[in-house]
């Protein structure tokens, strides 16, 4: 008797616990952002689309996705509520490739081939103004762009890298970073050495936060011996951090690759033991077949940068092949001294148009299939497909809101042709990032967007300058 008397009054204590609760909102139905109205684009395996969904956040994580009209049933309370109504809620665009300070370079030097473009300009330009401050100023004036163009993650290589990783987290953006190693000296290293070292000190820094991933960035082929290379591959791997390169780019570096280890740069790459599922090759303009087998064998990620290419007359990558072989390819816009910006929905539009055109095949590249490598492809591109890349319960909250009451966006038939083929930069309207709001109807939280600029401009004067003592 004393036994069901003690039972009863546990039963009545778990009944009122549960009462209190749902009256002042338990730990399950409590949530930092919930996001509502919207027309959803998952991205997910099955690619759900909810016209009118609902994305619940809690801290740096997604908790539910679904129709908003079982909203109510899921009793979700939030500190922070978005109306979506009249938007598109997508998953962050991933930017496979850039070198972010280089925005204090845009349009210095126009309409070159790549090897004079560098050579000539690029080369000296970095060399007489990178230093902790350019790098400073150029990422504020980067991280601005993207936010405001609805990248969520980057993926770059330049020079003060721990300096951009510090900005980069500042901001509240999701970075894959890698220090360039190169062979010969630069702004922040003077000596291969120092470079490994410094490099071996960064990633250790970053190694393990939730925004930042440190990688290692040799530059190319042919700007980084094969000794270096293999050192620089050996401490990626001691350190268990990526590696990005460039691959494959130009016709100048296929004559080189040719002449130098009789090669080319794939196969060169792959005699050596570089290739991994660690490497990010950015480019990959100039692969054969069998060349394209071996990247999806070893699960590189490419970089695929369409309109850069077309601006130096680089080639044109051989994507379609690529992506019926299976190998994981994304999108970047390279920086933006040779693009000439950091504009992912310029990027969506020309992949699917320029090998249409290569093709003279007007279904390749569909305009899913080219969202796919801005998001989830890109995520698998740089080998963070089970974090990033979609909207699923689980993943980080890296999402966008696009505004669809513009009269180009007017009347939607089909979600991926709008976003793909008509949808601006300028129609973001919010930026999320790990659960944090970056942008919030238009207006850029994360940084002070006019300081940003006016430091930016003070540069030009000295750029200029430098240019012209050099020549």
């Amino acid at each position: 008797m004393k036994k069901c008397f003690s039972l009863g009054l546990f039963l009545v204590f778990l009944v009122g616990l549960a009462s209190a609760q749902r009256r002042a909102g338990s730990s399950d139905s409590m949530v930092d952002l919930l996001i509502s109205g919207g027309t959803v684009v998952t991205m997910d395996g099955e690619r759900h689309l909810y016209e009118n969904g609902f994305i619940a956040v809690r801290g740096e994580r997604i908790v539910e996705v679904g129709d908003a009209a079982d909203l109510k049933s899921k009793g979700y309370k939030a500190k922070q509520i978005i109306d979506a109504r009249g938007k598109a809620v997508l998953p962050g665009l991933i930017n496979t490739h850039t070198h972010i300070p280089m925005t204090l370079f845009r349009g210095i030097a126009d309409d070159l081939d790549l090897q004079e473009w560098l050579t000539k300009y690029i080369f000296p330009a970095e060399a007489k103004n990178v230093d902790h401050d350019f790098v400073v100023a150029g990422t504020q004036l980067g991280l601005v762009e993207m936010i405001r163009g609805g990248i969520t993650t980057y993926v770059d290589m330049y020079y003060f890298e721990d300096v951009i990783a510090e900005e980069t987290k500042k901001a509240g953006m999701r970075g894959v970073l890698g220090e360039t190693v190169i062979d010969f000296p630069v702004p922040d290293n003077k000596t291969w050495d120092a470079a490994l070292a410094y490099t071996n000190s960064f990633v250790k820094r970053w190694k393990g936060d939730s925004l930042i991933t440190p990688a290692i960035a040799p530059h190319a082929p042919y700007t980084v011996s094969t000794q270096h290379l293999n050192e620089a591959r050996a401490l990626a791997e001691k350190l268990d951090v990526p590696l990005i390169t460039h691959i494959a780019e130009a016709p100048t570096e296929t004559a080189f690759m040719e002449k130098t280890y009789q090669s080319s740069t794939v196969a060169y790459l792959e005699k050596i033991g570089f290739l991994s599922s660690r490497v990010i090759g950015a480019h990959v303009v100039h692969v054969n077949q069998g060349e394209i087998e071996i990247l999806k064998q070893r699960e590189v990620g490419v970089a695929h940068c369409p309109q850069s290419n077309m601006k130096l007359s680089s080639g044109t990558a051989p994507v379609p092949q690529m992506l019926k072989a299976g190998v994981r390819v994304g999108l970047g816009t390279d920086g933006a001294a040779s693009n000439n910006d950091l504009n992912m929905w310029e990027e969506l539009d020309t992949v699917a148009k320029l090998h249409k055109l290569i093709t003279m095949t007007p279904t390749v590249i569909s305009a899913l299939e080219a969202f796919e490598m801005g998001t989830i492809g890109g995520a698998r591109a740089i080998h963070l497909e089970k974090e990033i890349g979609s909207l699923e319960a689980g993943k980080r909250a890296d999402l966008i809101l696009v505004d669809f009451g513009g009269s180009h966006l007017t009347p939607v038939y089909n979600f991926y042709s709008h976003l793909v083929y008509a949808t601006k930069a300028s129609d973001i309207t919010d930026t999320i990032v790990n659960g944090r709001v970056l942008m919030r109807n238009r207006k850029v939280l994360a940084l002070d967007e006019e300081t940003v600029k006016a430091t930016a401009r003070r540069y030009r004067d000295r750029v200029v300058q430098s240019l012209k003592s050099s020549q």
